[in-house]
């Protein structure tokens, strides 16, 4: 596309292919992103403009970069166009959430499978009734390096399954305050019988990217605590550590290099 596109480095997030690793972690806060970058060699930043916040480093001999997506679907979707456009083909979200689920405490990890497409960035890649699923390699990996870092107790568990991508966080948060009150309590009561996990706003548009491109995404989420118990009085612990989920995040990278070099 001619235009303001046709330049060298990628318009929004400032990159040159040769600064970008196959393998990306994404964090929704450009703060975060130094606090992951320190679990690889030699990271350096590569690019900082608007929300997008970029370093790249090496893990286990390979490239790997960590980018920020800003809060919600459009800018995260640019964040994976533009990385894709740089050769990147791996792509682990680290984020955070709201339990729904009772079993999801606060500290606990959620390893999304799917995404429950309750925003608007997915319906521009995907068809109604399509299915935002994460890569099964990715999650496998996301699993197997949860096992290592979870424990049996709460706020220390990891679950694995359905989270819910919405568009508005005080849409959800304070849901009364909304003109569209009963038609958002309505989905939410069904996400809750469904068995929904927890609560976010990026899983849906980031998974939707990379199925239309054929890369590889998923996602580990720190749940800070959970919605429901706290909205109805019951105990529940509450945790904004997100050092487990980018563990979690840098392992499973790890994990997959090794399994791509076979």
């Amino acid at each position: 596309m001619a235009g303001i596109l046709d330049v060298e480095r990628q318009y929004h997030i400032g990159t040159l292919p040769s600064e970008v690793g196959g393998y990306v972690i994404l964090a929704g806060d450009p703060a975060r992103i130094p606090l992951i970058a320190k679990y690889l060699k030699d990271a350096k930043q590569v690019s900082c403009n608007r929300e997008y916040n970029v370093f790249t480093g090496t893990l286990n001999g390979e490239p790997v970069t960590v980018c920020s997506t800003g809060i919600g679907g459009p800018s995260s979707a640019i964040a994976v166009e533009e990385l894709v456009k740089c050769g990147a083909h791996t792509f682990i979200r680290v984020g955070t959430s709201g339990g729904i689920a009772p079993k999801v405490r606060g500290g606990d990890l959620v390893i999304a499978s799917a995404a429950v497409c309750a925003e608007g960035t997915s319906r521009e890649y995907l068809p109604s009734g399509y299915p935002a699923a994460a890569d099964y390699e990715v999650v496998e990996a996301l699993v197997q390096e949860a096992r290592v870092l979870s424990e049996d107790r709460n706020g220390r568990r990891y679950h694995v399954g359905v989270v819910q991508s919405k568009d508005s966080f005080y849409g959800q948060t304070e849901t009364e305050a909304s003109p569209v009150f009963y038609t958002l309590k309505n989905r939410w009561e069904s996400y809750k019988r469904l068995g929904c996990l927890c609560s976010e706003m990026e899983c849906a548009a980031i998974n939707a990217v990379g199925l239309a491109r054929g890369v590889r995404c998923g996602a580990v989420l720190l749940a800070i605590w959970n919605m429901e118990l706290s909205y109805s009085g019951e105990d529940d612990t509450k945790d904004l550590d997100v050092d487990r989920a980018i563990r979690c995040a840098v392992g499973a990278v790890g994990r997959l290099i090794a399994a791509d070099r076979k």
